[in-house]
């Protein structure tokens, strides 16, 4: 199955995608400089030929999802091991009791309401209106659904995460209203942040021309991430390696959907090369 044939807008955001997509600064994303990469662009380029290269990145998000959860699964594997030996763990209570030095009422609520912003409303609010933005500006499908992919992969892990350990959130009376009650591990409202904000900023950087304005890019998004995920132990909703397995495993998810985005992009650049040439 063959791409279908574009409409005007359509045409103009993929000419634009292929223009502007290919590179970070002065890094190549479809150039793979590895065994591997290579050999998973050459396979990519072949399954394109029969779905199309839209089709080809949604077939490589679906499968780097199923990753994902294995992932969130080996991960909550690692981290019941390491529990159980009072590891990492061992860092849970003090930072916790360290956060609570810390709190008075004004802070409460100006935290409270900061981590109410990767949470299941905010988060989802901020996705959408990312979609819409990008995906109008760029005249393509391609921002909805890495974007979409995103937190479709985020929630995922969650879900496995916190069905596979089941681990108790700090006590009532170590956080702050309004209190959570569902499985602690891993920290969603860290896995969002890390994972949307950082698709975001991924798409933003493909079309920052400076360098100053990638590394503001990057800045942005990582203190989000991090600030999130900080935001969760200070209110006592989520244990510190709850908030560390979120980061580890949001960056693993993020590397996966920009490994999927370079591929497509790739497989389009050759297509116009080759057709090009054999003209």
């Amino acid at each position: 199955m063959s791409d279908r044939p574009e409409t005007p807008a359509k045409a103009i955001g993929d000419a634009e995608e292929l223009q502007h997509d290919q590179t970070i600064g002065p890094v190549d994303l479809t150039r793979w400089t590895t065994p591997p990469g290579r050999a998973l662009a050459g396979s990519t380029e072949k399954a394109s030929r029969k779905v199309g290269s839209r089709g080809t990145l949604i077939l490589i998000l679906m499968v780097g999802g199923v990753i994902a959860i294995a992932l969130s699964f080996i991960g909550s594997r690692i981290y019941d091991s390491v529990t159980e030996s009072d590891g990492v763990a061992g860092f849970d209570r003090p930072i916790l009791d360290f956060m609570i030095t810390l709190r008075n009422p004004p802070l409460d609520s100006i935290v409270t309401a900061y981590t109410n912003i990767a949470g299941p409303i905010g988060m989802p609010i901020l996705a959408v209106a990312a979609i819409l933005i990008l995906s109008l500006r760029r005249r393509s499908w391609t921002p909805a659904i890495l974007i979409a992919a995103a937190g479709i992969g985020s929630l995922a892990m969650t879900i496995a995460g916190k069905d596979i350990i089941g681990r108790v959130r700090p006590p009532l009376s170590d956080a702050v209203a309004p209190y959570e009650f569902s499985p602690s591990f891993p920290s969603g409202h860290t896995l969002n942040a890390v994972v949307i904000a950082g698709v975001v900023a991924y798409l933003l950087l493909l079309r920052r021309s400076t360098r100053r304005g990638r590394v503001l890019t990057i800045t942005v998004a990582a203190l989000f991430a991090l600030t999130i995920g900080i935001s969760r132990v200070f209110l006592g909703h989520h244990w510190f390696t709850d908030v560390l397995a979120a980061w580890v495993l949001g960056a693993a998810w993020l590397s996966l959907i920009i490994t999927a985005h370079r591929l497509y992009i790739t497989v389009r650049a050759r297509r116009v090369t080759s057709s090009t040439v054999g003209r």
